[in-house]
């Protein structure tokens, strides 16, 4: 079932290309109180690096360094399904296309090793819910590997699988239906036009071992505020002040649960609170209604754009894979929920 959104609409404030700007918590109805010990929460038991709260498209919490770029792990996927939007509006990506069609057409190279028959079966759709059935070697880890199935035993759209073999197939697949570099058509549609202020294509670079799959890992590096921009981005259904980037209905379909939280935990039981759409995880806690309609990207070591329409709130969490320290998610929600808390 779709996610209803419920932006406030009629909050109309963006960052500048100055950046944002720093409000009194109390300006809207927030504990300033509750959010110092929910600042010094993060600076005694998260290994943060970079922290922005925003409410009505002004920071309210900040900790870390914002500017910073480092890479935001497993939410590249959650970007790619944001940029998707236009192209599958306007015709270049077909979602129901087979992996065996796009093969065929020259759009992506035959896998090392080649794909099973019924692998070829599964469409972009499927790939982008983690629900292909293909389950192929990944360039890179930090999926559910350990957790698959035996190769063909699963019809495509069956059965979910945390499975980064999708998401760089998914990626590869962009980029060759578009005949353009992904970070490139990152720039020109989004980081541009929302006034990014520390993207730089030259940080960007993809990553995995082409020895076990041709299709790399498309890593994006960011500074914590302009994270918050994608999150913000998102708050508004996709609009930029008075630009429509991504349509309001791409947002709808991209957040629809495709896998619910019944069948995420039969693979990994701590999932309990998600369930997953295109590529991001929709927050399911039904006993917290300030989380009604809220939605996470998240990624390896601490990674986190959260944005609670309720509270008209983005999270916009950082640790520096430099580090080598993590902030795992029952951590980090521990915090979000002591933000929670702090509303008046």
């Amino acid at each position: 079932m779709a996610l209803t959104l419920t932006v406030a609409l009629q909050a109309q404030t963006f960052p500048t290309s100055r950046g944002w700007t720093r409000a009194n918590p109390a300006n809207h109805s927030f504990d300033v109180e509750k959010l110092n010990a929910a600042r010094r929460f993060v600076i005694d038991s998260l290994s943060t690096t970079g922290l922005m709260v925003t409410v009505g498209g002004e920071s309210i919490l900040e900790h870390g360094n914002l500017t910073r770029i480092s890479y935001i792990a497993s939410v590249r996927k959650s970007v790619l399904a944001m940029m998707m939007g236009k192209y599958v509006e306007n015709g270049t990506i077909n979602l129901d296309m087979t992996v065996g069609e796009l093969i065929a057409n020259g759009v992506i190279p035959e896998d090392v090793d080649g794909l099973l028959p019924i692998e070829k079966q599964a469409t972009i759709r499927h790939l982008i819910q983690s629900r292909s059935g293909v389950y192929h070697n990944a360039s890179n880890s930090g999926d559910d590997a350990d957790l698959r199935p035996a190769r063909g035993s699963k019809q495509p759209g069956e059965s979910y699988l945390y499975n980064n073999w999708d998401f760089n197939a998914a990626g590869a697949i962009f980029e060759g239906l578009l005949g353009r570099n992904i970070y490139d058509v990152f720039k020109e549609d989004i980081a541009i036009p929302i006034g990014m202020q520390d993207f730089d294509l030259a940080n960007q670079r993809k990553r995995g071992d082409t020895t076990r799959s041709k299709f790399l890992a498309y890593h994006i590096f960011l500074s914590t505020r302009d994270m918050a921009r994608l999150g913000h981005l998102m708050l508004r259904e996709g609009r930029w002040e008075n630009q429509q980037i991504i349509s309001p209905s791409w947002i709808e379909e991209m957040l629809t649960v495709y896998t619910p939280t019944s069948e995420l935990i039969l693979t990994r039981p701590q999932r309990d609170m998600f369930s997953y759409s295109y590529m991001w995880w929709i927050l399911n806690v039904p006993d917290n209604p300030a989380l009604k309609g809220a939605y996470t990207g998240t990624g390896y070591m601490g990674q986190y754009i959260t944005v609670i329409p309720a509270l008209d709130m983005v999270i916009a969490h950082k640790t520096d894979e430099v580090y080598g320290r993590r902030t795992p998610f029952e951590m980090y929600y521990k915090f979000v929920q002591m933000v929670i808390n702090a509303k008046n």
